[in-house]
């Protein structure tokens, strides 16, 4: 079954977007069901019904330390296939899960399966492509990804007015199945036999003490933490803010669909300049800018001068921005980080991606579980999160 020809650069981007579309489309599409998880698993507290979103994080995070380097060892194709049938089995899991605790272990499963696509697709991108080059294909990979944070919400919808919100995993299993075979007909291994690492402690100790001797990678792996961190809090929150601060509950996943096409116009705007103008540069820029405008609005909100018929408007834009921000920030700092680490592309995606993911969720969980019904506490741990990524980034030589 093994394909020797290579795809086009079209399907090879719409297929490891379709990958890492896995990991939106886990988190996204439960975000319209988290009040009737709420109400029928934990209706005593329900702000825990959103460790749904952070439990999975956290699963891909401990996932992403392993894939790699056994992606290095067996071949990228194989991880993935692994990982996505542990996802199935897991989704499966979920769908039957009679209390809030065993749908987190189903979850966390779920992450852990779903850390093979993710993390074995880059070093797939990786085996093909380096520097300012990966940095473009990744751009339009996350810029077709985008459109599944777009209409997951809406999904998720969709499947709960026929449907129980377990449902929800049905789509998943089948979404799963779609990308695990589209893989295995048509995408070559990237990774030859003679390229491979063997497998044993050794190997990986000493691979991941050169991975930390460079800087630029010990500064990429903080900053997207920091940056993740903004991210998973305000996926955390933003439901809770629409229904409770706005009263927007039924409208959220059109909302969220416009924010997610919107913030897409980040990824074009990078893979359209990041060739001409640098990886660094469109950092800095991406940091900056929503530094600066949350903390304005913030301050605003506070002295109260911010008209209320404006909250919600300016609040729309700001959550569009944190979205936006990311194309500029996590594209090029995974491509930073992977540049001087190419012929260790699998255990390096694994350590920095699990390093930075399950950190994220530490910092994420407490600034989600503080929604008290107002944006306020959201907006500064963002700001904080993005704040401090700038202080770290100050610390690369290569600026």
């Amino acid at each position: 079954m093994a394909i020797t020809k290579s795809l086009s650069r079209g399907e090879f981007i719409a297929l490891v977007a379709a990958l890492f579309a896995t990991i939106a489309l886990s988190i996204d599409a439960m975000l319209p069901a988290l009040p009737q998880i709420a109400a029928q698993l934990s209706p005593d507290a329900p702000n825990r019904a959103q460790l749904v979103i952070t439990s999975f994080v956290f699963g891909m995070g401990l996932g992403t330390l392993f894939t790699g380097p056994l992606s290095d060892s067996f071949g990228r194709k194989p991880v993935i296939i692994a990982g996505s049938v542990l996802y199935i089995l897991s989704s499966i899991a979920a769908y039957f899960a009679q209390s809030l605790e065993w749908l987190l272990i189903a979850r966390v499963f779920m992450g852990i399966g779903a850390a093979g696509p993710r993390t074995a697709a880059t070093a797939l991108v990786r085996d093909l492509f380096q520097g300012r080059a990966m940095a473009e294909v990744m751009s339009f990979v996350m810029m077709v990804f985008m459109l599944v944070p777009a209409v997951a919400p809406l999904m998720g919808q969709a499947v709960m007015s026929v449907a129980d919100w377990k449902a929800i995993f049905i789509v998943y299993i089948g979404f799963s199945l779609i990308t695990t075979l589209w893989l295995g007909l048509r995408q070559p291994e990237t990774l030859p036999p003679e390229a491979r690492r063997k497998l044993n402690l050794g190997n990986l100790i000493a691979a991941t003490r050169e991975l930390f001797s460079h800087r630029i990678v010990v500064i990429s792996i903080l900053m997207q933490t920091l940056t993740q961190a903004a991210l998973f809090a305000t996926l955390s929150s933003m439901q809770g803010i629409f229904e409770q601060r706005f009263d927007r509950a039924e409208s959220f996943p059109l909302w969220f669909t416009l924010i997610a096409l919107v913030s897409a116009l980040g990824n074009v705007i990078n893979a359209k300049t990041v060739v001409r103008y640098g990886m660094r540069r469109l950092i800095w820029l991406g940091y900056m800018v929503l530094v600066v405008f949350t903390a304005t609005l913030v301050l605003a909100k506070l002295l109260g001068i911010l008209p209320e018929n404006l909250a919600f408007a300016m609040h729309l834009i700001w959550t569009i921005m944190v979205f936006g921000a990311m194309g500029l920030q996590m594209g090029n700092l995974n491509a930073l980080a992977m540049e001087p680490v190419g012929h260790i592309a699998g255990l390096a995606a694994s350590v920095s991606s699990a390093i930075s993911t399950v950190a994220s969720v530490a910092l994420a969980i407490p600034v989600g579980l503080a929604f008290d019904g107002s944006e306020i506490p959201l907006m500064l741990g963002v700001l904080g999160f993005n704040a401090a990524a700038l202080i770290v980034f100050r610390f690369d030589n290569g600026r």
